[in-house]
C-alpha cells in the first residue's frame, strides 16, 4: 500500500507527442505541390495557435477571409463556368453543322444528285 502525503500528485502537463508519420513524396508534380501546400497550411495553423506566426502569415489569412477576396473567388468561379458553357456551345454548333451537312448529302443522294465530300467547301 502506498502512503499518501496528503498532496495530490503532479501529473505531467506535457502532451504525448504523436509519432510523425512519413508520407511518401507525390508521384506527380501536382501531388507533390499539394503535399507541400498541405504542410504549409498545417504549419501556419500551428503558428497561429501558438501566437508565433509572422505578420506575413497573419496578413495572408486575413486577406483570404476578406469580403473582397470572397467576391473575387466567386467572380472567377462564374468566369470559369462561362468559359465552359462557351466551349460546350462551340462543340454543339460544330455537331449541328456536321448533322446539316450529312442531311444535305443524304437528300442529294436520294434525289440522284451529286454527293459532296467534306472538302467541297474549298472548291472555287
Amino acid at each position: 500500500m502506498v502512503k499518501s502525503t496528503g498532496k495530490p500528485q503532479k501529473r505531467s502537463t506535457q502532451k504525448l507527442k504523436e509519432p510523425k508519420r512519413r508520407q511518401a513524396p507525390g508521384k506527380t508534380i501536382e501531388s507533390r505541390e499539394n503535399q507541400m501546400i498541405s504542410l504549409s497550411v498545417d504549419l501556419a495553423a500551428k503558428q497561429l495557435k501558438a501566437g508565433t506566426a509572422s505578420s506575413q502569415v497573419i496578413t495572408h489569412f486575413l486577406k483570404l477571409g476578406s469580403t473582397q477576396s470572397l467576391l473575387e473567388k466567386a467572380k472567377l468561379d462564374k468566369e470559369n463556368k462561362l468559359l465552359e458553357a462557351k466551349t460546350e456551345a462551340l462543340q454543339s454548333q460544330k455537331r449541328v453543322e456536321e448533322l446539316y451537312a450529312n442531311a444535305l448529302n443524304a437528300m442529294r443522294s436520294y434525289s440522284g444528285g451529286e454527293v459532296l465530300s467534306d472538302d467541297s467547301d474549298s472548291e472555287d
